[in-house]
């Protein structure tokens, strides 16, 4: 008999909402990944732009799951659909505007691997989806590592880079909230997983694309839901919820500038 494949299959989950002209690029960074044992569920939001179209020339490919929902629901019920269908013990999140490079996979799962990591994370290149042809991508360093503590102050683990073991989320979903989604999920694996310290895998990264729409845009109304959900959620009293505003408001101003939300 031969020896039994222990390279874990990791899936990815994408969830799209009018995105149709950013899918293949999304997508295709998935299927050429130098790391082959993964599976990807889309999840698409009842997308009234082009996304079907594009989405309709993946079905063939044995790897790729799409589900088209019949009404919109959200990021938040896609990406807990997507890990309700998630039969891995790895689970990946990508959005469906951003994409990877070729050696994502291969270099998170093996670090995780080789170092028994059950949360890990990657720096970014992001850059304004505009008219020019040439992208100008501005590299963000993030933290080398994250606890609870100092996640509600510095929340710079982008989605789009996140691998994790599924073991961590239990009964852990996105909260179907107008703002900061993403944000609460990681802030309630950490309150779940007391002695969980998420570490940044140095040798690879994530292209994070940002739209004039961008939901993150509008600063004002990012802040009070920020403050909000840190009290609904996290429970933070009215001085750990100032700091912690005022934290990740700074280092959002330090990454983007002015030009981008919180």
């Amino acid at each position: 008999m031969g020896k039994k494949n222990l390279t874990p299959y990791v899936d990815i989950i994408v969830p799209n909402y009018n995105k149709g002209k950013y899918l293949k690029e999304a997508i295709n960074s998935v299927i050429n990944q130098t790391y082959k044992r993964w599976k990807l569920y889309i999840v698409d939001d009842n997308s009234i732009d082009d996304s079907k179209y594009y989405l309709q020339k993946y079905k063939k490919n044995k790897n790729i799951k799409i589900f088209f929902l019949n009404k919109n629901c959200g990021p938040s019920f896609c990406r807990n659909f997507g890990i309700s269908k998630s039969r891995s013990n790895y689970i990946a999140f990508l959005d469906s505007d951003d994409f990877w490079p070729k050696n994502k996979l291969s270099c998170q799962i093996n670090f995780m691997i080789k170092n028994n990591l059950s949360l890990t994370y990657t720096d970014y290149k992001f850059f304004y989806q505009n008219n020019c042809a040439k992208r100008k991508y501005i590299y963000s360093s993030v933290p080398n590592c994250f606890t609870y503590t100092s996640f509600i102050k510095n929340s710079s683990i982008n989605t789009s880079t996140l691998i994790l073991k599924k073991t961590l989320i239990k009964k852990v979903r996105f909260q179907q909230v107008k703002k900061h989604e993403d944000y609460i999920f990681k802030c309630e694996i950490f309150k779940k997983n007391k002695e969980l310290i998420a570490k940044k895998n140095k040798k690879t990264f994530a292209y994070y694309r940002i739209l004039k729409n961008s939901r993150s845009q509008n600063k004002l109304v990012s802040l009070f839901y920020l403050w909000k959900y840190n009290k609904q959620f996290n429970k933070l009293n009215f001085l750990d919820n100032l700091s912690s505003v005022i934290s990740i408001s700074f280092n959002s101003i330090k990454k983007y500038g002015l030009k981008m939300g919180v």
